[in-house]
């Protein structure tokens, strides 16, 4: 357990660090060094769990299982890849005059405070310190939102922070509920323990779990972007720095879920029936397709791939929702292919908005002409996001496939016309972007496509062949998750 205080420590170091000398020259670089500590102590974590099995802190606060252990190394390293895109691109902003000293102190201390909370998310055994841990998230992100200090990225700003704060109520009021069902029980002193309502969940009362489960699926399901609760996520990808759209789409909206799924499970012990599954799969399919719809309609690139974003979270809830085995691996596995791919097509979108001076879809094109190595890298993350072969998200998106064949066949169609209009949305938008007549004006920026080239190579290897390792951990969790294995 050494190593999650570890991890806590020094991002809190981190954010105090930057808040005093953030705006200092290679601020980016140490930036990069801070991730690049944190996920080495998350690799040690997970090789720690893997030889010995989970581990519950000494006080109970902390927990790492089979099920949010990979999410702890997935969520260090794409802030790590992120952070490395980050030095160049907030050098350029300020080289721009986009952002002052005092304003990349502020985008530094948030980036390790949102990387503090999203950590503790993860961690928390206790479900009222997930719940804070939420909600600092929503802060920190407000002010990454509200950065630029536009018109339109304070109108953002409020929006996110009023609807997700509305929602993160609504995520109280159900934990409140879960801690009177669990006290009825006994234990006042570990009420909102997970580990201990899950050890004991059929004995929580079940009428009371049901409506503690609307309140978390509402609240909770506000900051993953369903559908009809979406509305801030397109604005707030808009309108922030894009690093912040990267980290914001491959963790923020995973960890949400993750509390989603956490609270789930206790339900399904507690009613022994599947009528939170039922939820999520409404709330899951609701939002793939009406995501799938709105894709088609945007001309901001990077509002673009925020829907694309909703519709694959509409997705992996959907899949979850499922609660078979072979719909949990599958959500287990979307999960991280969409984190690696989505930072990585955010990382080439904040390159090409910098190239051509505009968010704008219609002003972005002929990339590959400008700088190839944008407009190639644009191209393939966007085959990799439709579920192209042999991308790892086709690899999940046909597991999900294949269990609702077997569960619910009728619903299958549906997902087939979700995907193909998000295919379709997304190429109609990309393929000028790629290969259109090169635009007056477009000149090359300063990228580093690192992150870019690694995230994409380790979701084609997950499509071609999930290492063994992976394979364990994801039917652990699949175990835990679904009570059965995966296959």
């Amino acid at each position: 357990m050494i190593a999650v205080y570890l991890l806590l420590l020094l991002s809190v170091t981190g954010i105090f660090y930057f808040a005093l000398l953030g705006h200092r020259p290679q601020v980016g670089r140490i930036n990069t060094w801070f991730n690049t500590a944190s996920f080495l102590i998350t690799v040690w974590l997970a090789i720690n769990i893997f030889l010995n099995g989970n581990i519950i802190s000494a006080n109970q606060l902390f927990i790492v299982d089979s099920f949010n252990i990979y999410l702890i190394v997935l969520t260090a390293f794409v802030g790590l890849t992120t952070s490395i895109f980050s030095d160049a691109y907030m050098a350029h902003e300020k080289e721009i005059g986009r952002l002052t000293d005092k304003r990349l102190k502020v985008y530094y201390a948030m980036y390790q405070g949102f990387m503090l909370a999203m950590y503790l998310v993860l961690v928390s055994n206790n479900m009222g310190m997930m719940w804070v841990a939420m909600e600092a998230a929503t802060l920190a992100t407000v002010m990454l939102v509200s950065l630029y200090r536009t018109p339109e990225s304070i109108e953002a700003a409020w929006k996110y922070f009023i609807l997700c704060g509305v929602g993160i109520a609504q995520a109280m009021f159900g934990t409140i509920l879960l801690y009177y069902a669990a006290i009825q029980i006994g234990d006042v002193e570990n009420a909102l323990l997970w580990s201990v309502l899950y050890e004991s969940a059929e004995h929580l009362n079940p009428e009371i779990m049901e409506i503690a489960f609307v309140f978390m699926l509402v609240g909770y399901g506000t900051k993953i972007g369903l559908v009809p609760l979406h509305n801030w996520l397109p604005d707030a990808h808009s309108e922030g720095p894009t690093p912040m759209s990267a980290v914001l789409s491959g963790l923020l909206l995973n960890d949400a879920l993750y509390a989603v799924v956490r609270n789930k499970m206790l339900v399904d012990g507690a009613t022994q029936s599947h009528i939170a599954g039922f939820f999520m799969m409404g709330f899951g399919l609701l939002s793939f397709l009406v995501a799938a719809i709105f894709l088609n309609r945007q001309k901001d690139i990077k509002r673009l791939f925020s829907y694309s974003s909703i519709e694959h979270m509409g997705l992996m809830t959907f899949s979850f929702g499922l609660g078979t085995p072979l719909s949990t691996f599958a959500a287990l596995l979307h999960m991280m292919v969409h984190s690696l791919t989505k930072s990585a097509i955010f990382v080439t979108v904040g390159h090409a908005s910098q190239i051509a001076g505009t968010q704008r879809i219609e002003k972005i094109r002929g990339l590959i002409k400008t700088q190839p190595t944008v407009g190639w890298g644009l191209l393939i993350g966007t085959l990799a996001i439709a579920g192209f072969p042999p991308f790892g998200v086709f690899t999940s998106e046909f597991l999900v496939l294949l269990a609702t064949m077997q569960s619910y066949p009728w619903l299958t169609p549906l997902l087939l016309l979700g995907i193909g209009l998000a295919g379709a949305g997304l190429f109609r938008n990309i393929q000028p972007m790629v290969y259109g007549k090169q635009s007056d004006g477009q000149l090359p920026v300063q990228a580093n496509l690192w992150p870019v080239m690694i995230h994409l190579a380790l979701v084609l290897w997950l499509g071609l062949a999930i290492p063994t390792f992976l394979a364990d951990w994801f039917s652990q969790a699949t175990v835990l998750i679904s009570g059965s294995a995966p296959l």
